[in-house]
């Protein structure tokens, strides 16, 4: 069989059984796991298939699918945890920090309650409560309240947004297409954050794994304007080899 009869059919289980094991493709294809690898990874370039850990899985296409703050806390929850300690180690005393909404980024205000001289400036009203009775600076933009994630967004949220400068946005997304770009399911957010990413001099987005190889409806930016990645080991290794070659900084949690 050639390698592209191989990928092809690899497809065509992976339509039929909605996953794929590189033992059982191994053993399906008689070849090596090395070769079945390298075809899942061949495939998760071109966008055919979300590499993971041991497998493949569909590429997901709920580009409108918007959860509430609520239902996201629910999942990955260590991961999350993980991450926002990693974000709050690259924060010193004195810095203004943008902390958009999200369960990440609430990790993230859960850790640094202990900063003296810290500003954050956030469109998130949970963040904000997170961190009411700290020594922390809170600055929350002003907007139209979105229920699902407690977020203020619109003209109002940008236009204060445009009026500060800040030292680094910790920026969580709900897809990023190493080839496209961060994405949100809400044309409002995607505003917000893309004003977020012009006033900060440093973007680092914080998410999990399970955020790659997706797409949401709104473009926020392509991965030239970030920075920094802070994500889970699980991450696929073509997407963190995308994410390198766009010269990006990665750590894994």
């Amino acid at each position: 069989m050639l390698n592209e009869e191989r990928r092809r059919s690899i497809i065509e289980c992976l339509d039929r059984d909605g996953r794929v094991l590189v033992k059982d493709l191994a053993e399906k294809f008689r070849t090596s796991h090395v070769t079945i690898r390298n075809d899942l990874e061949i495939l998760h370039t071109r966008g055919q298939l979300h590499r993971t850990h041991g497998g493949a899985l569909p590429v997901e296409s709920g580009a409108l699918v918007d959860p509430s703050l609520r239902e996201k806390e629910e999942l990955h929850r260590e991961e999350k945890r993980r991450i926002g300690e990693a974000a709050a180690k690259l924060l010193k005393e004195g810095q203004s920090v943008v902390l958009d909404s999200g369960t990440t980024t609430t990790a993230v205000a859960r850790v640094i309650r202990g900063f003296r001289q810290l500003t954050v400036i956030t469109n998130a009203v949970n963040i904000a409560a997170e961190l009411a009775g700290s020594a922390i600076e809170v600055i929350l933009t002003g907007g139209v309240l979105r229920e699902n994630s407690f977020s203020l967004v619109g003209p109002l949220s940008e236009e204060t947004l445009r009026r500060l400068s800040a030292d680094i946005l910790l920026l969580g997304v709900d897809g990023f297409d190493v080839s496209f770009g961060l994405t949100t399911p809400n044309l409002l957010e995607a505003g917000v954050n893309r004003v977020m990413m012009e006033i900060s001099r440093r973007t680092v987005v914080i998410c999990d794994s399970s955020k790659f190889g997706r797409r949401s409806l709104s473009l926020i930016g392509p991965p030239t304007g970030v920075h920094h990645v802070i994500t889970d080991s699980q991450i696929s290794k073509a997407d963190l080899r995308g994410l390198k070659q766009s010269g990006i900084e990665v750590t894994l949690v």
